[in-house]
């Protein structure tokens, strides 16, 4: 059993996700320890970019902060490193395409595997498109997550088939972001998926309450928050790895 497929083998999964270099690399660090010791599942963490096209504000400001802090995805390569000496939860970097050809799709997806990175994900790469990054995953052993969407519609037969590690169902149309109501109907993309293959499904995009985590997690393998947990990033700055981790406990005991 690989790192992906336990996070999913205990039940529903819990995957936060934080921009790389939001305060700085060091409290990133700090933060996906704290994470992991509270019972996160798999955490993604954001290689900053200056045109992150599927976020909302909130991540768009991590970026910029994490950007002007001299981010680099060599600094985030080496996190890695320093993470995976002391935790084994699973890691998914999510990236634009963009930073992956700067640095050289071979060069990035070996030294994924070098670090300990588990698997990519990148939202700006069609399902048409995804020979330009799968095949170099497949290379150097690091699962490329698929993602789908309300918009996928007929193409979900086909995500699915080709899916590996688990499918990242976005659950609303636009960007990322908190979202007062859920409203378009995850489930029956999670049903035509299950009908296809016998992969997990996490769902993402939007969800922030305790309440909505645990109606997303009940139709679903796992949860996945990002601006809630972004914001409480901006909110805090430097002082951010406490209230985090609170949040992120009480989100575990509400799926759970």
């Amino acid at each position: 059993m690989n790192r992906i497929e336990k996070a999913f083998s205990g039940g529903k999964a819990f995957i936060p996700f934080i921009t790389a270099g939001d305060p700085s690399i060091e409290v990133t660090e700090e933060l996906v320890m704290q994470m992991a010791k509270a019972g996160a599942d798999l955490i993604e963490l954001g290689i900053p970019f200056s045109d992150p096209a599927a976020e909302g504000p909130t991540i768009q400001a991590a970026d910029v902060r994490a950007l002007a802090e001299g981010t680099t995805t060599d600094q985030i390569f080496e996190l890695v490193k320093r993470i995976r000496k002391e935790v084994d939860v699973p890691i998914a970097l999510m990236t634009y395409v963009n930073p992956v050809f700067s640095y050289g799709t071979d060069d990035f997806m070996r030294t994924c595997k070098q670090v300990g990175v588990d698997a990519v994900i990148v939202p700006d790469v069609p399902f048409e498109e995804r020979d330009e990054i799968k095949p170099y995953c497949e290379k150097h052993g690091v699962v490329y997550i698929s993602m789908i969407a309300p918009t996928s519609k007929a193409r979900i037969e086909r995500i699915a088939r080709e899916a590996e590690g688990f499918i990242y169902c976005v659950s609303s149309l636009g960007v990322t972001g908190v979202r007062s109501r859920l409203e378009l109907d995850a489930e029956s993309m999670i049903r035509k998926v299950k009908d296809i293959k016998d992969i997990p499904c996490a769902i993402g995009f939007g969800i922030s309450t305790p309440e909505q985590a645990k109606t997303m997690a009940d139709i679903s393998d796992g949860v996945i928050i990002g601006s809630a947990i972004v914001e409480i990033i901006g909110q805090y700055g430097k002082d951010c790895v406490k209230p985090v981790t609170e949040y992120v406990k009480r989100m575990i005991d509400a799926i759970r």
